[in-house]
């Protein structure tokens, strides 16, 4: 009975991963949201992969090109190299045609930190040339890590006396590749936590844009791996084609079913060994040729690897940034350069380099479970065809000319296709936007102040005797704080789909009247009467994000400043490139840029861009309908301009790499209170030590832990009934 039922348990170690993957899922979907907490394994899990890296790159380098004679090494280097820079520009290329298959999709987004987060100027001394190697190792330059590994390993080529040298780093080599196949034994329990992590918590129409990415990857992977790459060795070196598929089979069989190209390494060497002899090129040059290429190439990033870097488009795509045509010779260098290590350290660091939200990453590392297995099998046909290549050019027998041609008709092949399955993607994934009906939707959490008064009737003034008073104590007296917001102030106070008023400042002000055990009365009131007001005292406080500026403060009192507003502009998707610099704005002829009609920003806009016509608005809802079509875009507060484009998806957030300024905000107060004016800020003081203005932000700025009208659904609470209470949740 018991061997019985061992044969139903995963004995391999690729079906290990399919059932941590399956069962990850399933215990997602079957607990929901609470299946979150498992993303701290998933986290880790991603930090053990990414140790070895590094070390490994770094050694294998040096003892893979060290260990060359000096003669073969040129004669290998011209044309192996030649061959390799081929394929790597093939892949490249092949990425640039992977969007066209993305389906027009309309995607909104929150505001993301990743717009404003410092970023280190593009300097290739210092990402290619380590002035410091061991600065380089240790903040995973990468490509300044090659470039000094590969010059280590060419001097070592000369260097006599390197056999104890080389025999020590390839002790290192093996010690790490032990130390990864520990972790990769791991790999069946990281991949069930993040799965569990990314279905319980996920948004099905993140699960539908991740199908995206796996059609497309799989579609360019069928081409590449069965058509171009095959049809180079047929048409330069006059192999057969279907020869070619059978030498290559078993090895690519055997990568995908292992997840390691390592393992098949000797295997391929074999394979075309013996596939040249059948050809009559078989000599001593061509099998040290295929000795030498093998171990080699897989030192060096297959076209299996590049592929995968097309993640970084998807993901531009997936959160409504797609990349500008100017920013992909960076995206092509980099991409190639950062690609000599582990997926796991390469995309992180381009997710960071341009500007998109890293825990995008985790949704790659659950697609990985597919696409990981589809690269190793195309770093086998890789390995494959780089020797047969290499061999035949090393004896005269291979036609440039020829693999040129096929090059240029497999591009066009994958071009066209990418273009066909992304129109029958559109047609065939079903997709609703849903980001306008998640942001209307939001309520502000408990614990919240009972509302007492919400309509747009504006309230009586206080009596003479009542302003006379200090205001806490009317507002004691009263047992409410009026609060006063204004319309179009998304997302710091507007009105969901319920009628209530909801927002970041919301939140924070409902936490502070429940703290005082009062009630809140929220009134309307337009800009230019706040002041009128705050002094009458129709309203004890007003909120919407307000700026602090020096002519306002002359009238008005300020909170502490409870946050910040990032400059930057509303754009038109189409037009985020133009955007990316103020330097390419000025650039622009006839440049017209709205701006706030309360003229906070006409002096430093003027100043930013000397030559550009600003036109004052009182709402961005006119540009964003389209009624200012000769308006290129709208400067203001980027947290803003994130909640807008999700009302108005064809609209995305720009900020300028060249320009990072932020400006307080804060509630405005009646002047000549100092009790009220005093404990407002205490408060405030408090909440942001707490952790209470932090929440808010996540949750309105951010877009973090929202719910909409209903939790994310689960079998547990939707299907069983069984439902978590708060009490419930705050135990785990």
């Amino acid at each position: 009975m018991k061997l019985g039922w061992r044969r139903l348990l995963p004995q391999s170690a690729f079906s290990k991963v399919i059932w941590g993957l399956g069962l990850g899922i399933f215990v997602g979907l079957f607990f929901g949201e609470s299946a979150g907490a498992l993303k701290v394994f998933g986290d880790a899990y991603v930090r053990l992969l990414q140790m070895t890296v590094v070390p490994y790159v770094f050694v294998s380098l040096i003892s893979g090109l060290g260990r060359l004679e000096a003669d073969h090494a040129r004669r290998l280097g011209a044309h192996g190299g030649a061959l390799v820079l081929f394929l790597w520009g093939l892949a490249l290329a092949t990425l640039v045609a992977l969007p066209l298959a993305y389906p027009d999709w309309q995607a909104g987004a929150f505001f993301s930190t990743t717009l404003i987060a410092e970023k280190v100027p593009f300097d290739p001394l210092l990402l290619y040339i380590p002035a410091n190697p061991f600065y380089s190792l240790a903040n995973t330059i990468l490509p300044a890590v090659v470039v000094f590994s590969i010059l280590m390993g060419i001097a070592l080529i000369s260097v006599p006396n390197k056999a104890g040298l080389l025999q020590g780093l390839d002790n290192v080599t093996q010690t790490l590749m032990r130390i990864t196949n520990w972790v990769v034994r791991l790999t069946p329990y990281g991949i069930f936590a993040i799965a569990a992590s990314a279905a319980g918590t996920m948004r099905p129409e993140a699960l539908g844009k991740l199908q995206v990415y796996l059609w497309v990857y799989f579609g360019a992977w069928l081409i590449l791996t069965f058509l171009i790459l095959p049809l180079l060795v047929t048409r330069a070196a006059g192999i057969p084609f279907r020869e070619v598929l059978r030498r290559a089979r078993t090895a690519m069989v055997t990568a995908i079913a292992t997840g390691s190209v390592l393992v098949v390494l000797p295997m391929i060497a074999e394979s075309c060994k013996d596939l040249l002899r059948q050809r009559g090129l078989d000599n001593s040059d061509s099998r040290t040729t295929i000795d030498v290429l093998v171990p080699t190439a897989y030192s060096f990033p297959s076209v299996g690897t590049l592929l995968g870097l097309g993640f970084i488009l998807f993901a531009g795509w997936y959160s409504g940034s797609s990349m500008g045509a100017d920013q992909y010779p960076q995206f092509l260098v980099m991409g190639m350069l950062s690609a000599f290590g582990q997926m796991a350290v390469a995309l992180p660091f381009l997710l960071d380099m341009f500007r998109l939200p890293a825990d995008l990453f985790q949704l790659y590392l659950l697609g990985s479970v597919i696409t990981g297995r589809l690269a190793t099998g195309l770093a086998a046909m890789h390995g494959v065809v780089i020797s047969l290549l290499g061999a035949a050019a090393l004896v005269g027998a291979m036609s440039w000319r020829r693999l040129l041609q096929v090059a240029a008709i497999g591009l066009a092949t994958i071009f066209v296709s990418m273009a066909a399955l992304g129109f029958v993607l559109t047609k065939a994934i079903p997709y609703e936007y849903e980001g306008e009906h998640v942001f209307v939707s939001m309520r502000v959490p408990e614990p919240t102040a009972q509302v007492v008064g919400d309509d747009e009737a504006p309230r009586e003034p206080l009596s003479e005797a009542d302003l006379r008073r200090d205001r806490l104590d009317v507002i004691r007296a009263r047992a409410t704080i009026r609060i006063g917001y204004m319309p179009d102030r998304l997302p710091f106070a507007y009105r969901n789909k319920y009628g209530d008023v909801v927002g970041f400042d919301m939140e924070i002000l409902h936490r502070m009247a429940s703290d005082l055990g009062l009630a809140v009365e929220i009134v309307r009131v337009e800009r230019s009467d706040i002041d009128g007001a705050l002094k009458t005292g129709r309203v004890d406080l007003v909120a919407g994000g307000l700026a602090i500026t020096p002519m306002q403060a002359a009238v008005r009192a300020y909170s502490t400043p409870y946050g910040h507003h990032s400059v930057g502009f509303m754009v038109r998707d189409h037009d985020r490139g133009k955007f990316s610099s103020l330097a390419k704005l000025r650039k622009i002829p006839e440049l017209k840029i709205a701006i706030p009609e309360n003229r906070f920003f006409e002096e430093p806009a003027s100043r930013w861009l000397p030559d550009a016509t600003l036109v004052p608005v009182s709402s961005p809802r006119g540009f964003l309908r389209g009624e200012l079509e000769d308006v290129d875009g709208m400067l203001g507060s980027a947290e803003a301009a994130g909640a807008w484009s999700l009302i108005y998806p064809q609209f995305s957030v720009a900020v300028p790499t060249d320009l990072s300024v932020r400006f307080p905000m804060a509630f405005a107060l009646p002047q000549g209170q100092p009790d009220w004016l005093n404990f407002v800020d205490s408060w405030i003081a408090l909440a942001t030590t707490s952790g209470i203005v932090d929440r808010a932000f996540s949750r309105w700025i951010l877009g973090q832990e929202i719910r909409a009208e209903k939790e994310r659904w689960s079998i547990l609470g939707n299907v069983l009934g069984w439902k978590l209470t708060d009490a419930d949740r705050a135990t785990q």
